[in-house]
């Protein structure tokens, strides 16, 4: 255990070294990692300055002797933030890689993990671990950072104090909250896992359910957005207000409810769709994929064909735009403004909240494998590149106060994740409860 002072100073000895150093500040929601990040040095997304394409045997599209490689060199901190939901190739392209382009400063550093520069990972094993399509739990574990040979090199840096348990409460409702961060962190864990192979059943304790009303998903939305339309104009009802729901299905569903209740302007837009003019399988394709067929298309890299969003509701960008100026993927934005080739928002979210943004139309090709066909998609925005959404997916939520579990939740490191998200049950945390959770597994080997 160490303290958030002790954890900054061990990271800050490393960079000032010339050895460089390997760490991962494994941290639960509340312990203090974002503090830790926003003391080091600004930094960017990873693809920024370093693009990857993901397979057993790759490296990063960069050049020892190009300019980007020489931003590269002149780092002196990568700072990689939910690592285990990342597959681990990526660490080890990324590993080969800066060896290979640090190699220029050091003939040495090619035998010094990551080239000899200063990696911290952050995250927490109880949260979504790499998806893998069609994968067993054993190619899940293997798929996993700790799994990958580097992670012999890594110095492991824990904190577990949860900040958010302020001294200022009272002592009822500080024991209140203390049981509540300790029942998710034994939910993560799989304390309650039924046999040696992990299956539990997680049982959400009956305090925090609305249940007492015939119409669930109304009370969900007064109890998070009490008087919506009257606080339309405010930027500051929607910064730390959400209702986070498991499947993209269960988000629609709510988003469309609640921009029936919002009364400002509303505008609808069609997206484009049209097969990819390449490869030599075009005439095939579109013979057999009609426009109707490409509109119904749904995937999470892409968005739905028809968005009908209204002045005033929030919104939350899911593709990286503008990274230098704040326009990234999890942006929080109201919409205030639906133009014939343009969508303005404002930001609500961060640094830069109350500066107005423009979005425009843009082009959008999937790669999902599961789709077997590459198309263009053309549109502004969509459940998944804004999401029009008071109530967003809990992969795309890090600090929002409300879930609502429309669906089965598959995993418990997903549940865990965003239980934590809210460690305040006394004010802002309620769970509708619709349905047994499905049989969650625990990967003790994790």
């Amino acid at each position: 255990m160490l303290t958030d002072e002790q954890v900054h100073d061990k990271i800050m000895e490393s960079v000032g070294s010339d050895d460089g150093g390997f760490f991962f500040l494994y941290a639960y929601g509340g312990t203090g990692k974002t503090f830790i990040w926003k003391t080091l040095w600004k930094n960017r997304t990873l693809n920024a300055y370093i693009p990857i394409e993901i397979n057993e045997a790759s490296s990063l599209m960069m050049e020892k002797d190009s300019p980007r490689a020489d931003l590269v060199r002149a780092a002196k901190l990568i700072i990689w933030d939910e690592a285990p939901m990342m597959h681990r190739w990526c660490f080890e392209a990324v590993d080969r890689s800066m060896r290979y382009i640090m190699y220029k400063n050091d003939p040495l550093n090619e035998f010094r993990p990551f080239g000899g520069m200063t990696i911290v990972l952050g995250g927490d094993f109880r949260q979504i671990l790499p998806v893998v399509r069609k994968g067993t739990r054993q190619d899940i574990v293997d798929a996993s950072i700790n799994s990958s040979k580097i992670w012999a090199y890594c110095n492991l840096l824990r904190l577990i104090v949860n900040m958010r348990l302020g001294a200022s409460l009272i002592p009822v409702e500080q024991e209140e909250i203390h049981n509540f961060d300790k029942w998710i962190l034994s939910t993560g864990d799989g304390n309650d896992a039924s046999d040696e192979n992990g299956e539990m059943k997680v049982e959400i304790p009956k305090d925090l359910l609305i249940s007492d009303t015939t119409n669930l998903l109304m009370s969900l939305i007064d109890f998070v957005y009490p008087d919506l339309n009257d606080n339309l104009g405010d930027p500051l009802f929607f910064q730390e207000r959400g209702i986070l729901a498991p499947t993209l299905d269960s988000v629609e569903h709510v988003n469309e409810y609640m921009m029936s209740l919002i009364l400002g302007e509303e505008k609808e837009y069609l997206s484009s769709d049209s097969i990819c003019r390449s490869g030599e399988i075009f005439d095939v394709q579109s013979e057999y994929f009609t426009i109707e067929f490409l509109n119904g298309i749904k995937s999470s890299e892409i968005p739905n064909h028809r968005l009908k969003p209204r002045v005033g509701c929030p919104a939350m960008l899911m593709r990286n735009i503008d990274q230098a100026n704040g326009l990234c993927n999890g942006t929080r934005l109201t919409v205030t403004h639906l133009g014939k080739s343009t969508i303005s928002a404002t930001v609500i979210t961060g640094e830069r909240a109350g500066t107005m943004v423009f979005i425009h139309m843009m082009n959008l090709i999937p790669s999902d494998p599961g789709l077997h066909l590459k198309f263009r998609v053309n549109l502004y925005l969509e459940w998944e590149f804004i999401f029009l959404s008071p109530c967003s997916r809990m992969d795309n939520s890090m600090s929002l106060s409300l879930e609502l579990l429309l669906e089965k939740v598959f995993d418990r490191f997903r549940l865990s994740d965003q239980l934590r998200s809210s460690v305040d049950p006394i004010n802002d945390f309620g769970v509708i409860h619709v349905a047994d959770l499905e049989t969650c597994m625990v990967i003790p080997e994790i």
